[in-house]
C-alpha cells in the first residue's frame, strides 16, 4: 500500500464495514488485474544495500523517478517515502528494508500488466544506472544479514517493527527481508468473491511452490526452498496465513468483517501523526478504548482502511482479492503470477474446475499442505499425489481459461504464453530455488555472490 488512508467518514457500525468490503463489487466487464512486485536494490560495486539517506540512496531513486515520471511525491515526517500517479493509476512504494514496490495500475489484459512492468523496470534503470544501483528479483534477501539491512524512515513501520517480536518469530524477517509479486483481483458479488476466496486460499500453498524462489540466508543455503513461505508460519498468526471461516459453504463479507474486527490494530493516523494501537482490536477501538488517549478517538473509515492494510491472510480481502502466496522472481515471473491466477479466476469454466478440484479440500490439509511446501516445494504431498501433479491439473486448467478469455475477448491474442516460466518448472521438475542451489554447489562454487549479476533486473 503506497499511501495510507484519511477517510473521514465516520464508522457507526460492524454492517458499515461489512458494506464498505461489499462496495468493491462490480459487473464483469469492468473487472482489471492489478499487479504489485517487489524488488531488492543493491550497488552492483560490491552487492551492498542501498541505504534510504545519501548521494546514491532509495530517497534519490524516488526522487529521479518523481522527475521523470512527474508523479506525486508521498511524504511522512518529511522524507519522501512514495510516489502516486496523479491520474490514481498506480504508485511506488518501500517495504521497510528499502525493498522497491510497483503497485500497477488496473489494468484490463496481463499484455498491459507485462508491458507496464517492463516500462517500470526500464525506467527505474536509467535512474538507478549512474547512481551504481541495480535490483535483484528473488523472494528472500540471500546475503545481507538483518542488522546489515537498511531501514526505511516510514511511520507505520516504527511501529510494525516494535510490535512483530512480541507476537512472532520472523515478523521482522518478513518485513525486511522478503519480496513478492502480487495480483489484485475483482469479484461480481458475495457469491463470486467467496468461491475466489475458497479456490485461492486453497491454492496458495501450489503457489508458493511454484514460485519459491529463497534458498539464501546471510550468505548460505537455508534449507528451504521458500525462506519466505517458512517465514509467514510464523510472523502474527492472528493476522496472517489461513483463514478457517473462508472454508465455510457460506463465506461472506460479514465474515471476514468480524474476524478483522478482532485483529489488534497497528495505528490511526490523526494530523498526519501516527499513533501506536497495537493494544487494541478494531472492535474495541469501535467501542471507545481510545477515548482519552487521542483527541479524535472515534473511528472513520479511513481507520478501516488502513486496519484491513495490515491484516496479512494469503488471500486478502479489500474491495478486491489479493494473491499473497508467491516470492518474488525475475521479470518473466511478474507476468507469470498474474496469469496463473486470472486463468483460474475469471473465466467461468476455469474457476468452476479448480472447485471442482478443490472442494473437499480441508482446511486441516491446507495447513498441513502450506507447512509443508516452504521446505519441499512440489515435491510434497497432497492426499496420495505429490503437488507436482497437482500442479499439471492447476495449471492446465489455468492455460485453458486464458485462453477462452481471449476467445470471449475476440482479440485472438493469447494470455496464456505468460504461463512459460511455470511450465519450465514442471518439465525441469525443479523450481528457481533448486536451480539456485544447483548453481550455488556447482558453477557459483559456494557463493551467493553470482546471484545478484544473474537474477538481477
Amino acid at each position: 500500500m503506497a499511501r495510507d488512508t484519511t477517510d473521514q467518514t465516520p464508522v457507526t457500525s460492524v454492517a458499515d464495514l461489512t458494506a464498505y468490503l461489499a462496495s468493491g463489487s462490480k459487473p464483469k466487464e469492468k473487472f482489471r488485474i492489478g499487479t504489485e512486485h517487489e524488488k531488492f536494490a543493491f550497488f552492483k560495486a560490491d552487492n551492498s544495500p542501498v541505504p534510504y539517506f545519501g548521494e546514491a540512496s532509495i530517497q534519490a531513486l524516488l526522487n529521479g523517478m518523481a522527475e521523470r515520471n512527474g508523479w506525486e511525491p508521498i511524504v511522512d515526517v518529511g522524507n519522501i517515502i512514495g510516489l502516486a500517479d496523479r491520474e490514481g493509476n498506480g504508485a511506488i512504494s518501500l517495504e521497510p528494508g528499502g525493498q522497491f514496490e510497483l503497485s500497477g495500475a488496473p489494468l484490463e489484459n496481463l499484455h498491459q500488466t507485462c508491458k507496464e512492468s517492463n516500462q517500470h523496470l526500464a525506467v527505474l534503470r536509467e535512474i538507478a544506472e549512474p547512481l551504481g544501483i541495480r535490483f535483484l528479483g528473488i523472494g528472500g534477501s540471500p546475503k545481507w544479514t538483518f542488522e546489515e539491512t537498511p531501514r526505511m524512515p516510514k511511520s507505520r513501520y516504527a511501529i510494525m517493527t516494535r510490535y512483530m517480536p512480541k507476537v512472532g518469530t520472523k515478523g521482522l524477517d518478513m518485513m525486511y527481508r522478503t519480496c513478492t509479486i502480487q495480483v489484485n483481483l475483482d469479484f461480481s458479488s458475495e457469491e463470486d468473491m467467496r468461491r475466489k476466496m475458497q479456490v485461492s486460499m486453497k491454492l496458495q500453498p501450489l503457489a508458493t511452490a511454484l514460485f519459491a524462489s529463497s534458498p539464501f540466508t546471510d550468505g548460505k543455503p537455508n534449507g528451504l526452498l521458500s525462506w519466505r513461505g517458512d517465514i509467514w508460519r510464523d510472523t502474527d498468526n492472528r493476522r496472517a496465513g489461513l483463514l478457517p471461516s473462508t472454508f465455510k459453504p457460506d463465506f461472506g463479507f460479514a465474515d471476514y468483517a468480524e474476524w478483522a474486527l478482532d485483529v489488534p490494530m497497528y495505528f490511526v493516523v490523526r494530523g498526519g501523526h501516527y499513533h501506536d494501537c497495537t493494544h487494541v482490536t478494531f472492535r474495541q477501538f469501535m467501542n471507545g478504548a481510545l477515548k482519552g488517549e487521542i483527541a479524535e478517538w472515534q473511528p472513520n473509515m479511513g481507520d478501516w482502511t488502513n486496519h484491513l492494510s495490515t491484516l496479512f491472510p494469503d488471500v486478502r480481502l479489500k474491495r478486491f482479492l489479493e494473491m499473497r502466496g508467491a516470492d518474488g522472481g525475475p521479470w518473466r515471473r511478474i507476468c507469470a503470477l498474474p496469469a496463473f491466477w486470472v486463468g483460474l479466476l475469471y473465466d467461468e469454466e476455469a474457476l468452476a474446475g479448480a472447485e471442482a478440484l478443490s472442494h473437499d479440500w480441508t482446511y486441516e490439509e491446507v495447513l498441513a499442505l502450506r507447512n509443508a511446501v516452504p521446505a519441499q516445494a512440489l515435491s510434497a504431498k497432497f492426499r496420495t499425489m505429490s503437488l507436482f501433479d497437482v500442479a499439471r491439473e492447476v495449471l492446465a486448467i489455468s492455460r485453458d481459461g486464458l485462453k477462452r478469455r481471449n476467445r470471449v475477448n475476440g482479440d485472438g491474442i493469447d494470455e496464456s504464453q505468460f504461463l512459460a516460466p511455470l511450465d519450465e518448472v514442471l518439465a525441469k521438475r525443479a523450481t528457481l530455488a533448486e536451480d539456485m542451489l544447483a548453481l550455488y554447489h556447482g558453477r557459483w562454487n559456494e557463493s551467493v555472490e553470482p546471484v545478484f549479476a544473474e537474477y538481477q533486473y
